[in-house]
């Protein structure tokens, strides 16, 4: 079976990382061996994507964090968090008197 997001053709989990990015993944983490003005150049690229979308990096976290929640929180030993309002109160627990 093949997965295809927008018309490409995903065939690993780096291809997956790409779309969700919309860049390639060795702009953001660079590649073994690049030489000082490779790396210059990269990271000149990299900031004028965030001037661009000042949201990305957001973006990816929740896109991350919602993958690890999902999909692997075995592999992650995640236990996920429950928000404040929601927590209840443990029997004979009482709050400040109002």
């Amino acid at each position: 079976m093949r997965t295809y997001i927008g018309g490409h053709q995903v065939v690993s989990a780096d291809d997956f990382v790409e779309l969700a990015l919309g860049t390639p993944l060795e702009l953001w983490l660079g590649v073994e061996g690049e030489t000082d003005e490779e790396r210059a150049a990269r990271l000149d690229a990299a900031r004028d994507i965030l001037a661009d979308n000042p949201s990305l990096p957001d973006d990816v976290s929740r896109v991350a964090a919602e993958a690890i929640e999902e999909f692997a929180p075995e592999l992650f030993n995640v236990t996920p968090l429950v928000s404040p309002a929601v927590r209840r109160r443990s029997p004979g627990c009482r709050g400040a008197a109002a």
